[in-house]
């Protein structure tokens, strides 16, 4: 029988080494032949793909994980923010991008900006992508598959004098962003067993922007660009999914406290006590069911049609937002409530539009402040602690305890932001439409399922850790000072609500940004290469020849 066969298969390549070794003939080099003929010339894009299907390979054969280190954290006091590195390009560029589960557009500051900002209030060099400097770039243009899905929305634009896909976006206080798309190589690190680590690429389609105003040209909290993780086609996510180089799932752990941070992984953490509610179907974002919210194991008297999900209403999962909103007759409601328990206890303040609590006594704030609980469909909730919706400030020596949660004004949304969202792991479940999350100390490893079903031990340590350090293309030194502490108490409300306003579809007059953009991308097709050189490293083939010859 066929199983037999294996163990003598086996057994005899040991036992003709061991005759090798014995008579001294044992091969000190290995013969390496081409796979592909001299004589056969290749392009960039027929290379790119044979690397793609070798990596895939990689992957589904060991079991390779996809892992990004995180940076930044929940408080609007500090930064408000998570991001994490990204390498563009061949040879790579660097950039830090927010991770934004609440979009699908993704796009970095382009070298042809004239107003994306010279410095940062966060510990990093703002960099600018540069498509020439890049031999695996090429411009998407209007005729492209990926641009035609998207010219019925205002965000794409086909220039009249040109054949590029271009995008304009605008936000709720008219600050916007516009460029054009680039197609070009995404280097990550992929984790095969424990902490082993090998270079993988996939090409994705991001935005060059070339004009930024408003708060996203702010230098206080100002990031290379953003990544869009939405579960819409052109997503990060789904792009790389969608080529077979991740699965159909991501997940992050967003660390709260000890100067934040956290991991994004390309896969699906696995956890006992994961919780899952599924996705409400055909929508633009990652919506969810609340059904109903209780404090102290009381349910609140909320008419249960504001948490319905419709064109202007229903409850998002977004890592793109600080705080978390309710829906302004769910938020009084929910106010009520708080003050109605911790009122003999605190003292109430306002800080730069924040509701703010000065405990009187001594004691914690787990001893004040109730448990509060989300309850979805399903039988799914979250359990938020005092610590899972209050943020804590320390002014003059003084601690106050600030309600992470405010009413939306606008639109009956309610938003879980990464002040509820921290310190658990969250899965975007794409393939089986569902969302899941569980309490965990986001600054220990976690367990992910590959895509042939193994698990592996990862940690964000490993992702940092393991990227090559690409040359800088720009002379700037980096700003090591943290946002200012008024700046950023006033801006990242103000963003938030800016977001939220962008769920309104606004007319295209309102999205109609700077125009004449040329030059630099017809610059980019013009280049041809000749010949590419291709270098083996002799432990892959030695892996992948033993890999090919025990699967036989």
């Amino acid at each position: 029988m066929a199983p037999t066969a294996f163990p003598y298969r086996i057994l005899l390549a040991w036992l003709i080494l061991q005759v090798a070794i014995v008579l001294g003939e044992f091969p000190t080099s290995f013969k390496l032949k081409r796979t592909i003929p001299s004589s056969q010339q290749l392009n960039v894009s027929q290379l790119i793909a044979h690397d793609a299907a070798r990596h895939r390979r990689l992957l589904t054969s060991y079991g390779g994980v996809v892992i990004f280190s995180l940076n930044g954290d929940y408080s609007p006091f500090i930064s408000g923010l998570y991001y994490t590195k990204v390498f563009l390009g061949s040879p790579p560029q660097e950039f830090h991008v927010q991770i934004d589960t609440g979009s699908y557009i993704s796009w970095v500051s382009c070298n042809s900006c004239n107003d994306c900002p010279q410095k940062s209030g966060f510990p990093i060099q703002p960099n600018f992508f540069d498509p020439r400097s890049s031999s695996t770039a090429s411009l998407v243009s209007c005729s492209d598959q990926r641009c035609n899905l998207r010219l019925l929305s205002s965000d794409f634009i086909c220039a009249s004098n040109s054949n590029h896909c271009n995008y304009n976006i605008t936000y709720g206080d008219r600050s916007w962003t516009s460029g054009y798309y680039v197609s070009d190589l995404l280097q990550f690190d992929t984790v095969l067993k424990g902490s082993v680590t090998t270079d993988s690429t996939g090409t994705i389609m991001f935005g060059c922007s070339d004009s930024l105003s408003g708060l996203l040209a702010n230098p206080d909290g100002a990031v290379d660009g953003i990544f869009g993780f939405g579960p819409q086609n052109l997503s990060i996510i789904s792009q790389l999914a969608s080529k077979g180089i991740a699965p159909n799932v991501f997940s992050h752990c967003l660390k709260g406290d000890n100067g934040g941070g956290g991991i994004l992984v390309l896969g699906q953490i696995v956890e006992p006590n994961m919780v899952y509610t599924s996705l409400v179907p055909s929508q633009s974002h990652y919506n969810i069911n609340l059904q109903s919210i209780s404090v102290n194991g009381q349910k609140l008297a909320i008419d249960p049609s504001v948490f319905a999900t419709s064109s202007n209403s229903g409850t998002i999962v977004d890592s793109g937002t600080t705080l978390a909103y309710l829906e302004e007759t769910a938020y009084n409601a929910f106010l009520n409530a708080i003050n109605s328990i911790v009122s003999l206890s605190v003292q109430t303040l306002s800080i730069e539009g924040f509701l703010c609590y000065s405990i009187i006594s001594s004691v914690s704030i787990s001893d004040v402040f109730p448990q509060v609980t989300l309850n979805f469909t399903e039988g799914a909730y979250m359990t938020l602690n005092p610590q899972d919706y209050l943020i804590q400030l320390n002014v003059n020596g003084r601690e106050y305890w600030c309600l992470g949660i405010m009413a939306t004004t606008v639109q009956q949304l309610t938003i879980l932001g990464d002040v509820i969202l921290k310190d658990k792991i969250v899965v975007y479940d794409l393939a089986n439409q569902k969302v899941g999350w569980a309490s965990y100390d986001c600054s220990q490893s976690v367990t992910v399922k590959t895509i042939n079903g193994q698990e592996v031990n990862v940690s964000g340590a490993e992702a940092s850790s393991s990227s090559p350090p690409p040359p800088s293309n720009s002379p700037r030194p980096p700003s090591n000072s943290p946002p200012s502490f008024s700046s950023a108490r006033r801006k990242l409300p103000i963003r938030d609500q800016e977001r939220i306003e962008r769920e309104l579809p606004l007319s295209t007059e309102q999205r109609i940004g700077p125009k004449g953009r040329q030059g630099l991308r017809d610059d980019i097709i013009s280049d041809q290469i000749e010949t590419v050189e291709t270098r083996l490293m002799i432990k892959e083939v030695i892996v992948l020849l033993c890999f090919d010859q025990l699967m036989i």
